[in-house]
């Protein structure tokens, strides 16, 4: 789904029939102008696709953003001004804020992670956990936030996770099947076992599955120079740096995507 899609289905869907307190209460005639303010502080994503929201109802709106994507705010700091005719930008209203503070929410949180491995060689990664219909969207929010994207769906990258392993009959024979494909290839492991049978079998990145920060440094030991290493599963911002300190390559986090908190952005309208 592309994201004026998206958008055309978010608005369908608040909309329905009709804004018909604005329609009530508000001349058709009446021109308004309104700020988007942080009531918190948190890293800016989403500012154009906040722009499309409002312009989809009514192109002549204007909307002139403060700061850019990826941009650091503080609470009480305007992000953009927006002026045209009231009616279309409180219909407009919530489903541009419904944007914005998911994909800033997004951001924030990515930045707060890839902060606390700093000085590291560990690089962030999203997953493939994220809203149906919003993944192109929530991965652009991680990379505002300085994270990187994981693979984009099923048919970018091949990682053979638990379950292939099984239907395979072993890591082993699971790699085996995927060598004549020209895509990069990821193999999951639970155990240092796994590591060295995957390593055996030729593997050139491994993700080591809900390992404690020590086991994944003896799986560096085991690997160095022959392997890169993603570490996912339980990770926390409480443990994120231990694992990156431990000599993970790169360390997925699911949350990101799935649990990120709202930013707390709102829209004023200013008095004549």
């Amino acid at each position: 789904m592309t994201t004026i899609q998206l958008i055309r289905t978010a608005l369908a869907e608040d909309i329905g029939r009709g804004d018909v307190t604005s329609r009530l209460t508000v001349p058709e005639d009446r021109f308004a102008s309104a700020r988007l303010v942080a009531r918190a502080a948190g890293i800016l994503a989403g500012v154009d696709v906040c722009r499309q929201v409002f312009r989809a109802l009514d192109r002549s709106v204007r909307f002139a953003p403060r700061l850019e994507d990826g941009d650091r705010f503080r609470k009480g700091l305007v992000l953009a001004s927006v002026r045209g005719r009231a009616r279309p930008i409180l219909a407009a209203e919530r489903t541009a804020l419904n944007f914005i503070q998911r994909l800033s929410g997004i951001a924030t949180a990515t930045r707060r992670f890839v902060d606390s491995v700093r000085g590291t060689k560990a690089v962030i990664l999203d997953t493939r956990k994220t809203t149906p219909g919003w993944r192109v969207l929530e991965k652009y929010a991680v990379r505002c936030g300085g994270g990187t994207n994981h693979r984009a769906g099923l048919y970018d990258m091949i990682l053979v996770k638990d379950n292939h392993i099984a239907a395979a009959g072993s890591i082993t024979a699971a790699l085996e099947r995927c060598h004549p494909s020209r895509r990069p290839v990821e193999v999951e492991t639970r155990t240092l076992a796994d590591v060295r049978e995957a390593l055996s079998a030729g593997a050139k990145r491994i993700l080591l599955d809900n390992m404690t920060p020590a086991v994944v440094r003896k799986a560096v030991t085991v690997a160095r120079g022959r392997a890169k290493l993603e570490v996912s599963g339980g990770v926390t911002l409480a443990n994120v740096r231990r694992y990156a300190l431990a000599g993970a390559d790169y360390i997925s986090v699911g949350a990101i995507t799935h649990s990120a908190p709202a930013a707390d952005i709102a829209l004023d309208f200013l008095p004549d």
